[in-house]
């Protein structure tokens, strides 16, 4: 309710922020929707987002982000969100182009706080400031906790990433603090080792999220694996076919790994020569052979590829590549993809958004969180301002 906004609320209004009241399951809903649970296991043919309550048991994995660093409106960069029956949520990577479409999806942002970095490529961690914000102006009011490896040196590890990203944003951080809670501006990280295998990095709730070393372009990726209630996620991140990754992401349900584009799929798509072409995708990525040769020795309930555009062409190399090597189930993401996972079955659909969706609303613990003074111009500034254009008075304080 309006009413119940304080004046540091009252400003989102002047930085172009619609606020509503109280956030519940139902008013994260369009009008004229009930949310309700799965019956007999059998899911509607598309996601509605927030019209299925999730399972005690059940694990949902949407794709945010399937493509390339040169995105497409169909392809933004790589990011997978996860959702629990516990009421968990987890994000691996967020890519260039990916918080769209989390947006899109209306979630609960007070308990998006807790993403993955696989490596630091701007396709896997580019919308890392567009998250921070985003999230804190929608919702979330206690800090973000990022899980990322080391580097070979100390400059090329998560920790500096995300000082120097926040370094670089600090204005905006600083003109928002006191219009929105002071704790939401906060970042935590926890940086790893990338060379441990099979390591914990995270462990609460009942959930266990694993760490292991990827190959790829320089030392610092990694992989993870997610499990929960007799339940395993594994998100690869990119990667050239490893050991690890076959040894740790057994019994896997749900196994994410990059299929890119073959080499002469891959040649014309960035105007490279083949030799560029090959070694980018068979040294520094998983051709789609690779990726079978990987998927036939874990054996996972559900293999994913990610990591291109699927125009028609593209899908019909990477799926041939595939299917020459791998022969089990096999699904090759698409943006907004969305698969629930129990321990009975597997279920792959799309999501069906409204590309206009605002945020949900935000909750009573948000507006009442904690806000230090609201920041202003300096009154040299201030001096500027034109007397030809009187605002309109300020609402009452409730």
């Amino acid at each position: 309710m309006i009413s119940l906004l304080n004046f540091a609320t009252a400003l989102f209004f002047a930085m172009g922020i619609a606020v509503a009241g109280t956030a519940t399951a139902q008013n994260m809903l369009p009008t004229g929707r009930t949310a309700a649970p799965i019956e007999d296991s059998v899911y509607p043919a598309s996601y509605f987002p927030n019209t299925e309550i999730l399972g005690e048991d059940e694990m949902r994995i949407t794709a945010l982000g399937t493509g390339m660093p040169n995105q497409t409106k169909a392809a933004v960069s790589i990011s997978f969100y996860v959702e629990l029956g516990n009421g968990d949520v987890f994000l691996f990577d967020v890519g260039t182009g990916s918080t769209g479409n989390l947006f899109s999806l209306r979630p609960d942002f007070s308990k998006i706080d807790k993403v993955f970095f696989s490596h630091l490529h701007v396709d896997h961690v580019g919308d890392f400031m567009g998250l921070h914000v985003g999230g804190w102006l929608s919702g979330r009011y206690t800090p973000l906790h990022i899980y990322g490896p080391s580097g070979s040196e100390d400059e090329l590890g998560t920790k500096a990433y995300v000082e120097g990203m926040s370094k670089a944003y600090a204005w905006d951080l600083a003109t928002r603090t006191g219009a929105l809670p002071d704790e939401g501006a906060k970042l935590e990280v926890t940086e790893f080792d990338y060379m441990q295998e099979n390591e914990i990095v995270y462990q609460d709730n009942g959930v266990t999220i694993r760490s292991w070393p990827a190959i790829h372009s320089l030392d610092g990726s990694v992989s993870y694996s997610l499990e929960w209630n007799g339940l395993k996620y594994v998100f690869g991140g990119d990667t050239y076919p490893n050991k690890w990754y076959v040894e740790y992401a057994k019994g896997a349900d749900l196994a994410s790994h990059e299929a890119f584009l073959p080499p002469d799929a891959l040649a014309p798509y960035f105007g490279w020569d083949m030799t560029q072409a090959t070694y980018v995708a068979t040294r520094v990525h998983s051709e789609p052979a690779a990726f079978g040769k990987v998927m036939s020795a874990v054996e996972p309930r559900m293999a994913l590829g990610y990591h291109s555009v699927l125009s028609p062409e593209n899908y019909q190399a990477i799926l041939e590549g595939v299917r020459a090597t791998y022969d089990g189930p096999l699904t090759l993401a698409r943006d907004l993809q969305v698969i629930n996972v129990t321990k009975d079955q597997i279920v792959v659909r799309e999501a069906s958004v409204d590309d206009y969706a605002l945020p949900p609303a935000v909750s009573d613990e948000y507006i009442n969180a904690q806000r230090s003074k609201e920041k202003e111009p300096s009154d040299k500034v201030q001096a500027g301002k034109w007397d030809g254009y009187t605002p309109p008075p300020m609402p009452d304080q409730n």
